[in-house]
Formats: C-alpha cells, sequence, structure tokens
C-alpha cells in the first residue's frame, strides 16, 4: 500500500476523483453489451406460490387456509397460492387457496373434502356477475351541442 496506493503509475484509474462507468472494461466492449437480449418481461404475468397435496397430508389439519400455509412456511404471507395434484389423499379436507389444478380439484372432491376458491367472487362480478344478473351501465347524459 505504499507509494502508488494499489493504482498503478498513470492513467485513469490512478488519478484522484476518478470514476468510471460501472462494468467499465478499459475500452473492451463490456460483457452485458457482449451478450445478446433474449425474450422479453411479460408486466402482467401473475405468479402462484405452488403447494402440492402431499405437502398439506403432512401439515395434519383439516381446514387448510392460506395464513396456515404461512405460519408453516409454505407460502409467503402475501403470496397467492396454488395447488398442485401431487400426492394421495385419504381425508377430507377443506382447502382455501386462489387457484387449483384440475388433478388437485379431482382429488381434494373424490376425498370428500371441499375447496374453497379465494377472490373469485370479485372476479366473477367483474365479467358479468355471478348472481344472473347483467351489469347494468348508468344512463349517460346527452352531449351538449356545439354551435
Amino acid at each position: 500500500m505504499g507509494k502508488t496506493s494499489t493504482r498503478g503509475h498513470k492513467g485513469q484509474r490512478s488519478r484522484s476523483g476518478s470514476r468510471m462507468m460501472r462494468g467499465f472494461e478499459g475500452g473492451q466492449m463490456p460483457l452485458h453489451r457482449r451478450l445478446p437480449k433474449r425474450g422479453f418481461t411479460n408486466i402482467f404475468r401473475v405468479e402462484y406460490q405452488v403447494v402440492n397435496l402431499d405437502r398439506l397430508v403432512e401439515l395434519g389439519e383439516k381446514n387448510i387456509t392460506p395464513e396456515l400455509l404461512a405460519k408453516h412456511g409454505l407460502a409467503g404471507r402475501n403470496d397467492l397460492i396454488k395447488i398442485l395434484g401431487d400426492g394421495e389423499l385419504k381425508t377430507a379436507l377443506t382447502v382455501q387457496a386462489h387457484k387449483f389444478s384440475k388433478s388437485a380439484e379431482e382429488k381434494i372432491t373424490n376425498a370428500g373434502g371441499k375447496i374453497e376458491v379465494i377472490g373469485a367472487p370479485a372476479a366473477a362480478q367483474a365479467q358479468g356477475g355471478s348472481n344472473g344478473q347483467a351489469k347494468s351501465k348508468a344512463p349517460s347524459k346527452p352531449k351538449k351541442k356545439v354551435t
């Protein structure tokens, strides 16, 4: 750490106040520009925390809720949860989740359990109402004539 304080003798990096952009490689094309860009990021992607049926059986509970899964570390507190059908189910469970795979639905109902989709009524009403009533539109005011 003497004399040049590990900066070498001359050059941009040896000067005081020297600061180069992150990733600078001395004029060589930086790695982040050499690598090709691939694909795109879907801004509408919805990520679910997946939980298999065999993990639900291991909990030993009859009522499975997102809070219970978060308590046992199978999902985060604010995660959306999808139940997948991997594993065997011998006891009847009542499972609350945001989404279910078809095989998970079949296995839970065949075992005598119930599935409860969280957030389904709000989504159904947005698409036209689950209670058989069509969405009503408020009457609009007549437009003023421009003269």
